[in-house]
């Protein structure tokens, strides 16, 4: 587990799946994910179910999915991921939803975000991390840039969202960049 000031990570369970499921099917929360992506949703309790398998199996070493939980009354309200790790080459990307909608805007991603970071360079040694998002969601560049990461360019056009087109937006960050404040404690 890893604290920090909002949120906490925790190890992926098989009973988080419910929240998965609810969040796959809100069509508000797959449109800022995903910029609406048809393949993202809607989804059934089976294919969740599988994926959640899939998931609970993952080796640490390569890629692994964290529940985020609200410090103030210890509800799910999100995930965070990490992908495409390279030891070699010391890079990895992450992900990171919150579902809850209720929690957005309040600084959870962000510091949900800072704490994948922070464990990343901390255990594995990186080099960079790297995410990405559609251009329309501002909220998630907020917190991008708000959690240290720079933008460093962008994939002009390439998502669709409601017949609008729209760039995906690419951030990186270097170990030398990482701030380290509020990377939390690890239990």
């Amino acid at each position: 587990m890893i604290e920090g000031k909002l949120v906490r990570l925790r190890a992926l369970r098989a009973q988080d799946a419910e929240h998965h499921l609810r969040w796959r099917n809100d069509p508000e929360v797959v449109h800022w994910a995903t910029g609406g992506d048809p393949c993202f949703g809607p989804v059934t309790e089976e294919a969740v179910g599988l994926a959640f398998e899939t998931m609970l199996r993952l080796n640490p070493r390569e890629s692994a999915v964290f529940t985020v939980e609200d410090m103030a009354d210890g509800a799910v309200i999100g995930m965070a991921d990490y992908r495409d790790l390279d030891p070699f080459t010391g890079l990895a990307t992450v992900g990171i939803t919150i579902g809850e909608r209720d929690r957005w805007g309040h600084g959870h991603g962000s510091d949900a975000l800072r704490l994948l970071v922070g464990h990343l360079f901390g255990a594995f040694g990186l080099h960079r991390i790297e995410l990405d998002t559609w251009s329309g969601n501002q909220r998630a560049v907020r917190a991008f840039t708000k959690a240290g990461f720079r933008e460093e360019g962008r994939r002009r056009s390439t998502v669709l969202v409601a017949g609008e087109r729209h760039d995906t937006v690419l951030f990186g960050m270097l170990r030398e960049e990482w701030p380290g404040n509020g990377s939390g404690t690890a239990h």
